[in-house]
């Protein structure tokens, strides 16, 4: 029994990471359950034993995405930083490296435009941002930042944060290769608080 929930927990990691570079390289609305199911050399309805249908799989895309990055922002918080920098560069810093060494991920999650699909995402993105603000505002306050800038700073971070990854994810970069740019970057946002 054990040996069966391990193969069905791989299948599903397949059909999840199948289906979102789908998603990402033709659109949501190319892409039926038994296209993906031929992409990964299966009938379509060995899918539907996972999920009932396309918008379920979509949501569990996104909603492991964003776990994900709510848990690297999380160890961001409690590793200590950096020599040189501050737990909320820091903070800048992992989820710009996330963006860009996660494309496919960080499109379906932030960069989506369909109208119906954006309903799955609005919920998540702003459980993101509270939780990228709450930190942002718990370093504030420890550092003796003025009450009056919680609310607009950590907005203008993480606004920041998503141009630069915005920016550089149309050129297919990994975070490497702009590593010192973004660097750059964070340490120009903080100098600005």
């Amino acid at each position: 029994m054990a040996r069966r929930a391990v193969e069905q927990e791989l299948s599903r990691e397949r059909i999840l990471e199948a289906a979102r570079h789908l998603f990402i390289t033709k659109g949501y609305r190319a892409i039926s359950m038994r296209s993906i199911g031929q992409h990964l050399g299966y009938s379509h309805g060995s899918l539907y034993y996972h999920f009932k249908e396309k918008a379920e799989l979509f949501y569990a895309i996104v909603v492991e995405d964003f776990n994900h990055v709510a848990a690297l922002l999380n160890q961001a918080m409690h590793t200590p930083p950096e020599p040189g920098m501050t737990r909320v560069e820091q903070l800048i810093l992992e989820f710009i490296r996330f963006g860009l060494d996660h494309p496919y991920q960080y499109e379906i999650m932030f960069m989506i435009r369909d109208e119906e699909l954006l309903a799955y995402c609005r919920a998540e993105q702003g459980r993101c941002y509270d939780l990228f603000a709450s930190i942002v505002r718990r370093h504030m306050k420890d550092e003796g930042y003025v009450s009056a800038d919680w609310q607009s700073v950590p907005r203008m971070l993480f606004l920041s944060a998503h141009g630069f990854i915005s920016y550089y994810i149309q050129d297919k970069v990994s975070f490497e290769d702009v590593k010192d740019a973004a660097l750059s970057h964070v340490k120009v946002l903080s100098r600005s608080l």
